[in-house]
């Protein structure tokens, strides 16, 4: 949100008296709120008039930083005011995304449910449940359609995701959803070989199990 536009908003409302420091305290009070989590100071705030789809110094919305943060009562506030679910911040990312990184499940299913998308173009929010191994919300982008076999910007699936980082259970999760592991990055590298360069006997035979070769 514009420091301008937010100027306009505090003094329809009457809390301007020194225009840029009053607008400056209410914008970092506002995200302070967002970020606490603290549901009534947020609602007060739109309720006066303040963008539901502001954002802060690096250009995230407060939907994706209450998505990140875990405050599913925060995120379902703003949507209701109408905050943008598909926006995405000056890196690509989206309030799903976010959500998705950080395990969010409930909160991945209420910007679902309003039109978040499961996909998109370079990074999506599978790779990063998988990248952080997030079996939960695996299954759950999938069920929604989320591309199984798509790869990020990085050359990698999202099974080689979780095999790179070691994430066995959400190895498994990809696999029992029958992704591809023949899929090969950039460089040839498949889900198997990071694997053996690993050293990770479990997740190794478990690809086996699932049909990867040599």
């Amino acid at each position: 949100m514009h420091l301008r536009r937010l100027l306009r908003a505090l003094a329809f409302v009457g809390l301007v008296a020194a225009p840029g420091l009053a607008a400056a305290q209410a914008l970092e009070q506002f995200l302070r709120a967002v970020d606490l989590g603290d549901t009534k100071t947020v609602t007060s705030f739109l309720v006066q008039g303040l963008d539901p789809n502001t954002t802060d110094a690096v250009g995230n919305t407060i939907l994706m930083n209450a998505a990140r943060l875990g405050h599913r009562e925060v995120v379902a506030l703003l949507i209701e005011r109408k905050a943008s679910v598909t926006r995405r911040s000056p890196r690509g990312d989206t309030a799903l995304m976010y959500a998705s990184l950080k395990g969010r499940l409930e909160i991945a299913q209420l910007l679902v449910e309003h039109g978040a998308q499961v996909n998109q173009a370079g990074w999506t929010p599978l790779h990063y449940a998988a990248f952080e191994g997030h079996a939960d919300l695996i299954r759950f982008l999938i069920q929604k359609g989320a591309e199984k076999n798509a790869l990020a910007p990085n050359g990698y699936s999202a099974l080689m995701l979780a095999a790179r980082s070691g994430h066995l259970e959400a190895a498994r999760a990809l696999l029992y959803e029958d992704v591809d592991v023949t899929v090969k990055a950039g460089d040839g590298e498949t889900a198997l070989m990071i694997a053996k360069s690993r050293k990770s006997g479990e997740l190794e035979g478990l690809l086996r199990r699932a049909g990867a070769v040599d």
